[in-house]
């Protein structure tokens, strides 16, 4: 019998995940569909629990979700937790299982793909919403030192307390942050809309890698002020690829090859 998996969101006009997951499902020959369901903002519950009913498997969940996903669930692994928030499910013996593997995705896209390693690392990230929130356990892992900027602080100071413990963070403003790192990440929308960050430009003095959460917008203003100043530049699309790449290991127990992916998907910075 095929495996079903879909990604819920809303709106799902333009998701990549149906193409990525087919992909992964075609290098090992895996019996398994994958679909998108836009689910109404506020019926988010009952749609998933109707994919359950009717054969689901596992599932992806996007914005507006995330919250409600990992609140849904029975047992969520420490990913999950620390966030508060789950972007992928499945379902085992009449279970909801969640985790998030946006943060190890993003650690394997920067580490493996763009080579550029984080064990003693000065990093830099832009904004203290989920996406940080959930980076930061497995940027620390790896040996990071991470400095969180954001214009409401407080919401910094709360990663800072949840994960001080497992390595050096900090929460600064804006019009407080100095010194110089190796690796900035922007992981605000702001690149959505064409703009940037309010970063010095001291900060990308010497930095070894500018990287944007956002993908295919090619070279954001984010990106271009780092650019000019000698940095490597990244989007998001690694990230995405490898995210998917940890769910798809988590249900099938393979771990798909990325490359071929990445590079289908990958959008010029110019």
């Amino acid at each position: 019998m095929t495996d079903r998996y879909a990604v819920f969101g809303h709106p799902l006009g333009h998701t990549k995940s149906p193409f990525i997951h087919t992909e992964f499902a075609r290098q090992f020959g895996e019996d398994l569909t994958y679909e998108a369901i836009e689910a109404p903002v506020d019926g988010f519950e009952s749609a998933l629990r109707r994919f359950i009913d009717d054969g689901g498997v596992g599932a992806n969940v996007t914005v507006p979700f995330k919250l409600e996903a990992f609140g849904l669930a029975d047992h969520a692994k420490d990913a999950a937790r620390i966030c508060g928030a789950a972007n992928t499910l499945r379902f085992v013996d009449g279970r909801i299982e969640a985790d998030n593997t946006d943060g190890v995705g993003l650690v394997r896209d920067i580490t493996r793909n763009l080579g550029v390693p984080l064990s003693g690392a000065r990093v830099l990230f832009a904004g203290a919403g989920g996406a940080t929130r959930g980076a930061v356990a497995p940027f620390l892992a790896q040996g990071a030192e991470i400095t969180i900027a954001n214009r409401t602080v407080a919401k910094g100071h709360e990663i800072e307390a949840l994960l001080g413990d497992r390595g050096p963070v900090r929460a600064v403003s804006y019009e407080n942050l100095s010194g110089y790192f190796d690796i900035v990440l922007n992981s605000t929308t702001l690149s959505l809309t064409g703009k940037a960050p309010p970063l010095p430009d001291t900060v990308f003095e010497g930095a070894r890698l500018a990287y944007d959460l956002v993908y295919g917008k090619g070279l954001t203003p984010f990106l271009a002020k780092a650019e000019a100043r000698g940095a490597q530049v990244a989007d998001g699309v690694g990230m995405l690829v490898e995210q998917a790449a940890e769910a798809f290991a988590w249900w099938r127990g393979k771990r798909p090859d990325t490359a071929t992916v990445i590079k289908a998907m990958t959008v010029p910075l110019v």
